[in-house]
């Protein structure tokens, strides 16, 4: 006589009941590693230009009257997650603002002369709700307003 082989539709339930619960479990977490992973473009450019913007003044002792500030955006090529711009109303104060493009639409950080950096994350927007909220004193790293 032959013995059955093979797994009982019990066994089976149970494996994908396992893996469904795992699924869950690390979706979400890989899903704001994703996140966080392209909230560095924001950062290390802000950073970037500020420091242009800086090399600017030290050599014409204003940041006003210049294309883009006196710093070539970035751009060439496109950036895939943000928008940069750059207001300078003085000659002495500047603003360098990132602002989330499609997939991260609702958050933007910025910068200024002084290295005051901030976070605004809109309410109802996809960054919102994903956990990330305004910090006025430093770029989100992390959900819940954390540096």
């Amino acid at each position: 006589m032959k013995q059955p082989r093979g797994f009982t539709l019990i066994e089976l339930m149970i494996t994908v009941a396992i893996i469904a619960i795992l699924a869950a479990v690390a979706l979400p977490s890989y899903n704001d590693y994703v996140v966080r992973s392209k909230l560095v473009e924001a950062h290390a450019n802000l950073a970037e230009l500020r420091i242009k913007m800086e090399q600017w003044f030290q050599d014409r002792r204003s940041y006003q009257n210049v294309a883009a500030c006196g710093a070539a955006m970035p751009g060439t090529p496109p950036m895939k997650f943000f928008n940069f711009t750059c207001v300078a109303p003085t000659a002495t104060t500047y603003t360098i603002t990132a602002t989330g493009g499609a997939q991260l639409g609702g958050i933007s950080f910025t910068v200024n002369e002084s290295n005051v950096k901030t976070t605004d994350v809109t309410a109802a927007s996809f960054m919102a709700n994903s956990g990330y909220t305004s910090n006025a004193n430093c770029w989100v790293t992390k959900k819940g307003g954390q540096c």
